[in-house]
């Protein structure tokens, strides 16, 4: 295996794959990358076993060839050598030979035929959506899945099809996000996957572009092309709650304010809630809400709300964290809170 490409040109796919190279391995072959040269294009491979990413680039191929070495030292060693350079990059016996402007690397490598590939994911269906549609609904519901709870289906997303919608719903226990995005002309199969915690904020930090992505649903995987770049994750084998039934029906208590002000003034009121818990109270009357926070050290908040609001007097208790993730997830000017009872 014998190329010589640009540096920035063997940057790019390096640090699109990096994300999922773990720093401590059980297995060694897991800290490398797969190269693969054919036909004058480059393949980078990087896998923990849950999630695949493979970039891609044009490169002047010599000589084809697939090979692991280790991707840390690879990204920092085409990180370190000059901008504008070219690096040429050989295979000699077991060693990896790195050229760049007057430095010379030689890095120990290990066969390709022992690195994890997923070939073939059997996809039940394609769902094409544009990538700023993928991006939003990630967007606004990522921040509600769960980090390591017993509960495993809950440590990620659940994508969903059905009809004309592709649906995101994340959830810890405590709060619940979902978010729905109306795709014309499409009619799909109902289709529930959970895609993992890290698979879903590696995914989010790939999407920067334009275009349409194609999102293949199988039974233990999903794949997303976007970019140059293809996506695989496991799924997790689960099944997510009926988050439509915890969704409280309509309430005749609504209600409505500024959304800028209400996360300003939670803000303020939340620098005096309890460090742990981030315990918050809202005391909702027709003339206003009163915000309000204490905590162990005997320190009190309060500050008094202008708002919308014609239902019963109530008073709730919140994570005031909760209300600010939503609050930030939320677009347009004014918010709704739909209270249904003190609990």
């Amino acid at each position: 295996m014998k190329f010589t490409a640009a540096r920035e040109a063997l940057l790019k796919p390096l640090q699109a794959v990096i994300g999922v190279v773990e720093r401590r391995q059980t297995m060694p072959i897991l800290s490398n990358v797969l190269i693969i040269v054919k036909d004058g294009m480059l393949a980078v491979t990087a896998t923990d076993l849950e999630v695949e990413l493979v970039a891609q680039t044009e490169v002047e191929g010599e000589s084809d060839g697939e090979i692991t070495v280790s991707g840390r030292k690879l990204l920092d060693i085409c990180r370190a050598l000059p901008e504008g350079s070219d690096v040429k990059v050989s295979l000699s016996g077991e060693k990896l030979s790195v050229r760049g402007g007057r430095s010379k690397f030689n890095l120990v490598t290990l066969p390709a035929a022992e690195f994890p590939v997923v070939e073939d994911i059997k996809a039940g269906q394609t769902v094409t959506v544009a990538q700023s549609v993928l991006s939003r609904l990630i967007e606004k519901t990522h921040f509600s899945m769960a980090q390591q709870d017993v509960r495993y289906y809950l440590n990620g997303m659940l994508l969903e099809t059905g009809g004309q919608f592709l649906r995101a719903v994340a959830t810890d226990g405590h709060r619940l996000s979902l978010c729905q995005a109306e795709l014309d002309g499409s009619n799909f199969d109902e289709q529930q996957v959970i895609v993992p915690r890290k698979g879903v904020l590696e995914l989010q930090r790939l999407m920067s572009g334009d275009g349409d992505v194609n999102i293949e649903l199988g039974a233990n995987h999903v794949r997303i092309q976007l970019d140059g770049i293809r996506f695989t994750s496991k799924l997790i084998d689960g099944r997510f709650p009926e988050y439509d039934r915890v969704i409280p029906k309509e309430s005749s208590n609504e209600l409505k304010a500024d959304r800028t002000e209400f996360k300003n003034a939670l803000q303020r009121t939340a620098i005096l809630s309890n460090e742990k818990y981030r315990g918050i109270r809202l005391v909702i009357r027709d003339s206003g809400v009163m915000l309000q926070a204490h905590n162990p050290e005997q320190e009190e908040a309060e500050e008094e709300l202008a708002v919308e609001y014609a239902g019963e007097d109530i008073e709730i208790g919140f994570n005031v964290n909760y209300l600010l993730d939503a609050l930030g997830a939320v677009e347009g000017d004014d918010v709704t809170l739909s209270v249904q009872d003190s609990n």
